[in-house]
């Protein structure tokens, strides 16, 4: 990893947890958040993973528009940690932890594969 990927790794990590930590006590079923990404082909390679306990409560914060808070203060943290990228939608996905047990048996790293470069 050359030193630029390595800065640009760790401000993505400082940025992200300030979301997770914040979202961690607003969004009820919210556990944690991951990212992904292959610096040869940054930014398009980013994906930034949402994950909530049950597709239920996944389910609800789709339907109250809450998925857009995700986006926002992602979008918001990143340009605080002078991270560009132009539209945190095409970034952020949603999951849960009940389909990756139902799908692939807890395995998140197999789950992820599906994502990386999609």
């Amino acid at each position: 990893m050359k030193k630029s990927d390595k800065k640009l790794e760790n401000e993505l990590r400082k940025a992200l947890t300030k979301v997770c930590d914040r979202m961690l006590y607003d969004i009820e079923g919210f556990i944690w958040l991951t990212h992904l990404v292959d610096f040869n082909s940054y930014p398009k390679s980013l994906r930034i993973v949402c994950v909530f306990r049950q597709d239920e409560e996944l389910k609800r914060v789709l339907e109250t528009k809450q998925d857009e808070l995700f986006c926002c203060l992602i979008q918001d943290e990143l340009v605080r940690a002078n991270v560009s990228i132009k539209n945190s939608h095409q970034y952020v996905f949603f999951d849960t932890q009940e389909a990756c047990e139902r799908s692939d048996e807890g395995n998140w790293n197999r789950r992820f594969k599906r994502l990386e470069l999609h």
